[in-house]
């Protein structure tokens, strides 16, 4: 793998649409991004589908991963897309803008260091807090706590990923917003020390 830089990587055949990606990211191939923001150092696998969403920094996005599906209008007569994309069935009408802006004003935010297993879903209007992990296949309808490791359908919580204090002093310390630089000179604590150990040293 080549090495990455503050150029974001975009894969082939994706489709990005208003997507604004930050340094060190990467985007898999057949990927589709409408909407989204993607926070420095994130990356997502093959063939995911995100759209009005906020993601942060150091998020893993797993293959086939989709966030902020579209919605449809259960309250109307009919549910199909001919409602809202009605100039593609007539000359003389226009789509339904205030029913796409509405759609975009649903974002999905997903916090910073979060893990999200292959062929997750997470639905509109939910939060993904910092450090969380999405077990593959689980769907997510409603808030996911930080730190915390969800599953199933729909996503409930298995286990803490981190006790609650270190948690809180892991978001307390916020890494995420290191630099470049202090990112690298602390990688072998990254790598070698626990959780706990790794706050001692650098004051969380």
């Amino acid at each position: 793998m080549a090495r990455l830089s503050e150029t974001p990587v975009v894969h082939p055949d994706c489709d990005l649409t208003d997507a604004r990606l930050g340094a060190y990211t990467e985007i898999g191939r057949g990927t589709r991004l409408t909407h989204v923001g993607f926070g420095d150092y994130s990356y997502c696998d093959r063939g995911c589908d995100i759209a009005n969403a906020e993601i942060g920094r150091f998020s893993n996005i797993a293959s086939q991963v989709r966030i902020g599906a579209t919605d449809h209008p259960l309250d109307k007569a009919s549910l199909h897309h001919f409602l809202y994309r009605s100039a593609s069935y007539w000359d003389d009408a226009e789509d339904d803008a205030a029913w796409f802006a509405r759609r975009r004003a649903r974002r999905t935010r997903i916090g910073h260091d979060t893990w999200l297993g292959h062929n997750a879903q997470v639905k509109p209007d939910v939060r993904v807090g910092h450090g969380a992990v999405v077990a593959a296949g689980a769907v997510v309808v409603r808030d996911v706590d930080p730190y915390t490791i969800v599953a199933g359908v729909p996503a409930r919580p298995v286990r803490p990923r981190q006790p609650p204090e270190i948690a809180e002093r892991l978001m307390a310390l916020a890494w995420w917003d290191w630099s470049h630089d202090a990112l690298r000179a602390a990688l072998e604590d990254f790598r070698t020390l626990p959780a706990e150990a790794f706050l001692e040293r650098y004051g969380g």
